[in-house]
């Protein structure tokens, strides 16, 4: 079966800013920052949650104060288990939107707004949309990583934690699948559940950085590490994973494997994560270096390095920084979230 029955659109160029420099702190300005943030935290009675790839202060701050550090599902998940009437989300737009979708009454915050991500950026909702129109007999499924607008057209929404089995099941009831906009984990997920798909051609600059060269060269350095991919990466780089997986299935193959060095092909933002579940373990980035490439996100999202001590307070001082979603949209784009989170139920 072919992976592309028809042609995939042109997509737009995204603009990828280069990697945020902040200020460096003294370790007295981080200790009066974060007791800054925590005070504000409580008085606006707001809780943090933090991307696994947003810088390891962030992260470890939102465990301090009782928040949480999760991928962007489980992120607005524990917003919406929580009292606090305020969530502010260190990540990038989408998940601040996702956030806003299942919690719609509360106000979601973020210390940037302008932090987005490739995968959003190059998915416009009205491009998307005509594209979706075309093929009118074809189920929409749609990764995470895509605006409100998007979501609301889709008929399902997807992480790559639960991709494949829901895929698998559409599949096995005979659904022909249009995909968007990660190409690599569509076709991640194609070729291991056999489906009939289509997809949207984005990609993930930071993922898309690796390079299967350079990893093999890497690899007979370290014989005896294991090699953990997030499936957002290019085929050549998966094919040689011992693991694939999403952020939270390669954390728990750093503490879990009995193995003493890792290779890790995902953001490195991740490794804060890792450390803290496995501090015996020696964990390596995987290369981006090689022909081809760029070098433009070297294994960190600039995106999500928009998010800092700093800005975080600034913006519980201000109560900017506000996502705005009207019920109309969220109602809509809650629909295919809510049916994902339903299947997640039937497989416990």
């Amino acid at each position: 079966m072919s992976l592309n029955k028809v042609d995939s659109p042109a997509i737009p160029n995204v603009y990828v800013p280069d990697n945020p420099v902040w200020p460096s702190l003294t370790k007295t300005e981080v200790l009066d920052l974060k007791n800054q943030i925590k005070s504000l935290l409580k008085e606006h009675n707001a809780v943090l949650v933090a991307h696994y790839y947003t810088d390891g202060l962030l992260q470890d701050l939102a465990e301090e104060t009782g928040g949480c550090v999760a991928d962007s599902l489980e992120m607005a998940r524990f917003g919406a288990e929580q009292s606090a009437e305020t969530l502010v989300v260190c990540g990038v737009r989408f998940m601040g939107e996702t956030s806003k979708i299942l919690n719609i009454e509360k106000r979601v915050l973020m210390p940037d707004l302008a932090a987005t991500c490739s995968l959003d950026e190059g998915c416009p909702a009205d491009m998307f949309t005509n594209y979706c129109d075309q093929f009118p007999d074809h189920t929409v499924v749609v990764y995470a990583n895509t605006s409100a607008e998007v979501k609301a057209r889709s008929d399902w929404v997807v992480t790559s934690g639960i991709a494949l089995p829901i895929v698998k099941h559409l599949a096995e009831k005979g659904e022909k699948i249009l995909w968007g906009p990660d190409k690599h984990l569509g076709r991640y997920v194609q070729r291991l559940t056999g489906a009939e798909m289509i997809f949207w051609p984005g990609s993930c600059v930071v993922h898309e950085e690796f390079r299967s060269v350079a990893l093999e060269r890497m690899r007979k350095l370290h014989p005896e590490a294991a090699i953990l991919v997030h499936p957002e990466s290019p085929e050549q780089v998966v094919d040689q994973a011992d693991v694939i997986g999403s952020t939270t299935a390669l954390i728990n193959a750093v503490k879990t494997m009995d193995r003493k060095e890792f290779i890790v092909a995902t953001d490195a933002g991740i490794f804060n994560k890792m450390r803290q579940v496995a501090p015996d373990k020696i964990l390596l980035e995987a290369p981006t270096m090689g022909e081809g490439a760029t070098c433009q996100s070297c294994a960190r999202c600039p995106w999500m390095g928009m998010n800092s001590l700093q800005n975080l307070a600034e913006v519980l001082k201000s109560g900017s920084n506000e996502i705005h979603i009207t019920a109309e949209l969220a109602e809509k784009a809650r629909i295919p979230i809510q049916r994902m989170l339903d299947f997640a139920k039937t497989m416990k």
